[in-house]
């Protein structure tokens, strides 16, 4: 997943979306905020300042920020002379850099750091950020001098470039209500900050009942079926907790799903599911399904004030999709033949315990443990005899490697750069012996730590005030061993392909404006490269170098590399539904809500899956309580979809890899031209015709998926 700097608000981010410059002064009296705010300097092109971030100094750097953003707004709309690219669109896109650094900070603790006193912080300042955010949009004079520029666009000799972010800009404005009334407009800004302070409440609530539950084992006969790495780290996350001699399991994705894969308890599998996909779901403080209906009321009312029917329409309008019923088209053509599969992979599970005597149907919690089951009784691959070859830092250093075959790309750590936490690195990127930005890599999961595992942009690349090069992370959560290399699942290594498809987005950038800069795309395209990034993982050339046995040393064997080959399609009925579930309820229960009307998230689960006919024995891949994609900030919701979107983009490209070689220096230098450098300052379609002569061909994914 994708995630960057939007303080909350996306009209804020419309305005701020200009990065580091050190183009402005200070006001009067410098204080700790100073150094965050500042452009951030010194070796490697510069770096941000983890070492003076705490609540209390990003706290003043966002008020600060504000102060100053403030004062560069009233400078562009007081200017007296006719309104142009230069003095109105350049000067927003060199305006509130100061405050865009401080965000970062915020966003970056809040997200990896989120102790007590930061989530006093974020309840605090989310609903003032956002309220910042829409001043500005709503700032009527500063509307019409970008309207000025956009009506006289035609005949103002733009780069192509310079057109395209005139359009963003007056686009972006638009949807945040910059042309409604002033009763609209103070209505729709009271929504937006009531909306920021909920997003912060549902992500406090997961994230407190990710902490607060735990499966914890005191009898070693419980373990049974668990691999060694995965008792060692259930043993050092007890340790932690002073209960030493027993292990723990964190309700985290990394810690259950392999849990539920190998545990031979069944009673313990059904506790650890209900744990995990009960967050949010409690009906204890933390429970958040009135936080949902709330925010679909409001996300409901506010789009009637922007002028569209629901807040699926808002949403999907500004994405390649155009509409929600295009994007559910799309999703409903892949989920009959996904349901088919799915309960054939079913039945082959029930005929496995029917076999073995176990008396039992098929349950949510089964489906793991006998689909690992089946996959060794068909392709004779168990996924504990690949586990230690997975070392994650052997994984990552195939990543490197991946990105230097294709990209020219060397990654190089560094040391002594200031970080937020001592688990995180650094390292610098080079192409030629020049650099080309800092990749910083956070691995494991704490307290405090978002679950899951996605990228973020610390610094997005520019030419428009010098060259600026960017700074990137990779976030996962994964689960410290107690001794001896972190070993990881086979998704997992996929899902760290996929986060570092996002990295190389961002690296790659060579725009001229920030804005329009690496992942500032649309947001059904913004996966397309992480995604096509997955394809690369699983090559012989690649686990041959890096795919090491953790005792041995030796490369994964030609016989099982086969097997592996041979099963990258099973178990695509399970993952295709379960995603699926997901998206589809996203996109429905959006375009149910109203603004009056009271929504059950939990009702309208079991509705909604009834009314497509969800497999029993599978459940939503994100269920309500805790789907943050779509919950816990406007980013991804009515948008879960674009997963699926981007996977049809990315099927037809990689037909093309696999036609002229996966390696082929050409298309990966057409790739690296047409879709990762460019960012928005291109549009999505052209930008994918130009690199595959044509428009997509959804078919692809039909094939990639195995259901053609």
């Amino acid at each position: 997943m994708h995630r960057r700097v939007f303080l909350q608000a996306a009209a804020t981010a419309a305005v701020l979306g200009s990065l580091d410059f050190p183009g402005f002064a200070l006001a009067a009296g410098s204080g700790p905020e100073d150094e965050l705010i500042e452009a951030w300097t010194g070796e490697h092109g510069g770096y941000p300042a983890f070492d003076k971030a705490n609540p209390t100094s990003i706290k003043a750097a966002l008020d600060k920020g504000m102060e100053l953003n403030k004062a560069e707004i009233a400078e562009i709309v007081g200017n007296a002379e006719t309104p142009t690219f230069a003095n109105t669109i350049a000067a927003l896109e060199d305006s509130g850099r100061a405050l865009d650094r401080a965000g970062r900070f915020f966003y970056i603790f809040t997200s990896t750091m989120n102790d007590k006193a930061m989530q006093d912080l974020q309840t605090e300042m989310s609903p003032i950020l956002s309220a910042f955010g829409d001043d500005i949009v709503q700032n009527a004079r500063l509307f019409a001098r970008i309207k000025a520029v956009y009506d006289d666009r035609a005949t103002a000799s733009l780069s192509p470039e310079q057109n395209r972010l005139v359009e963003n800009y007056y686009q972006n404005f638009t949807r945040q209500g910059a042309a409604l009334n002033d009763a609209d407009q103070a209505r729709l800004k009271d929504l937006n900050q009531k909306l920021a302070s909920l997003y912060t409440k549902f992500s406090q609530n997961v994230l407190a009942d990710e902490e607060s539950y735990t499966l914890s084992i005191e009898t070693e006969a419980d373990l049974d079926g668990l691999p060694e790495s995965l008792r060692e780290a259930a043993a050092a996350a007890a340790a932690a907790r002073g209960m030493k001699g027993a292990w723990v399991f964190t309700n985290t994705r990394s810690s259950m799903e392999p849990f539920l894969t190998y545990s031979t308890k069944r009673a313990l599998r059904e506790k650890a599911w209900r744990m995990w996909i009960m967050r949010g779901d409690n009906g204890t403080a933390t429970d958040n399904k009135a936080v949902i209906s709330e925010i679909l009321q409001l996300r409901a009312e506010r789009a009637l004030l922007l002028g569209f029917k629901s807040h699926a329409d808002w949403a999907v309008e500004n994405n390649m999709a155009k509409t929600p019923h295009a994007a559910i088209d799309l999703m409903m053509k892949l989920w009959d033949p996904a349901v088919r599969r799915a309960k054939e992979e079913i039945a082959d599970m029930q005929m496995i315990a029917d076999k073995e005597d176990a008396g039992i149907k098929i349950e949510a919690w089964d489906h793991r443990f006998y689909s690992e089951k089946v996959r060794k009784s068909t392709y004779d691959l168990d996924q504990n005899e690949v586990k230690p070859y997975l070392q994650l830092d052997k994984v990552r250093d195939g990543m490197f490697w991946v990105a230097g075959k294709l990209y020219g790309l060397r990654f190089a750590e560094l040391e002594g750069l200031p970080v937020y936490h001592e688990d995180v690195s650094v390292y610098e990127v080079t192409r030629d012996g020049k650099r080309v930005g800092l990749w910083y890599f956070d691995p494991y999961a704490r307290a405090g730590k978002n679950s899951g595992a996605w990228m973020n942009e610390y610094r997005t690349q520019e030419r428009f005030k010098g060259d600026v090069t960017p700074i990137v992370s990779n976030n996962a959560n994964f689960v410290k061993s107690g001794a001896g290399p972190v070993l990881i699942s086979w998704d997992d290594a996929t899902t760290m392909f996929h986060e570092f498809g996002h990295a190389l987005h961002g690296l790659n950038s060579n725009v001229t404006y920030p804005s329009v800069a690496g992942t500032s795309v649309k947001r059904d395209f913004v996966e397309f490269p992480s995604q096509i990034n997955e394809h690369w993982f699983p090559t012989p050339e690649l686990l041959n170098q890096f795919a090491l046995h953790v005792d041995t040393g030796k490369p994964i064997p030609a016989d099982l590399l086969a097997k592996i080959q041979k099963s990258l399609k099973f178990n695509q009925g399970f993952k295709t539904v379960e995603y699926l579930a997901s998206a589809i309820y996203d996109m429905k229960i959006h375009l149910a809500a109203t603004p009056g009307g009271t929504i059950d998230p939990d009702a309208f689960e079991k509705s909604c899956m009834a009314e497509i006919g969800l497999p029993r024995e599978i459940v939503m891949r994100h269920r309500p309580t805790q789907f943050g994609h779509t919950f816990s900030s406007d980013g991804y919701s009515a948008g879960y979809y674009v997963y699926l979107w981007a996977d049809a983009l990315t099927a037809d490209a990689w037909e093309l890899f696999e036609e002229r070689g996966v390696w082929d220096p050409a298309t990966a230098k057409a790739f690296l031209d047409d879709i990762l450098s460019v960012g928005n300052a291109v549009a999505p379609d052209e930008a994918f015709r130009e690199f595959r002569g044509r428009d997509v061909d959804t078919e692809a994914l039909m094939r990639l998926r195995g259901f053609a």
